[in-house]
């Protein structure tokens, strides 16, 4: 009796039917939580990426193409503004910096090369803003622009 008890208990231990929707259910959520965290994580940096390219390409461009160092000021300004707002970026994470090659005392100069850098960065998605999770899991994006100037500019 006591064996026949014990190899009915072993059978139902190896009979497996009905095991696969769970062992799917633990496997796809094992595996789809994390992938879809890469996926939100991927698409947070690539649009911050993006506006960080168009933010410098645009505002090298403006600055290149104005008449004047007080237009070029003005534009480039209102251009960097627009593309944060475009990409929603936060506006106080996005650092610009304006440079000229060959170096001269204003920039821009009259044929020299308009060299914007914007800096921003991206917080991981889902991370508390909890003893600084956010700013510990933040990836630094940099985007470099170049712009020439004409030699006539600011020549009235």
């Amino acid at each position: 009796m006591l064996r026949s008890s014990r190899s009915r208990w072993s059978e139902r231990l190896r009979d497996d039917r009905g095991s696969a929707a769970l062992e799917f259910i633990v496997a796809g959520i094992l595996l789809l939580v994390p992938l879809a965290y890469l996926v939100l994580t991927l698409g947070a940096v690539q649009e911050q990426t993006l506006g960080a390219e168009a933010a410098a390409r645009h505002t090298a461009r403006v600055i290149g193409q104005a008449p004047d160092a007080a237009a070029a000021s003005a534009r480039g300004d209102a251009v960097l503004a627009a593309v944060v707002s475009e990409y929603g970026m936060d506006a106080d994470a996005v650092d610009a910096q304006i440079d000229c090659r060959p170096a001269a005392a204003s920039c821009p100069t009259a044929g020299a090369t308009v060299i914007v850098t914007v800096r921003t960065s991206v917080s991981l998605p889902l991370l508390p803003p909890v003893f600084g999770l956010d700013r510990l899991g933040a990836i630094p994006i940099e985007a470099q622009a170049a712009q020439k100037v004409s030699r006539l500019w600011g020549d009235p």
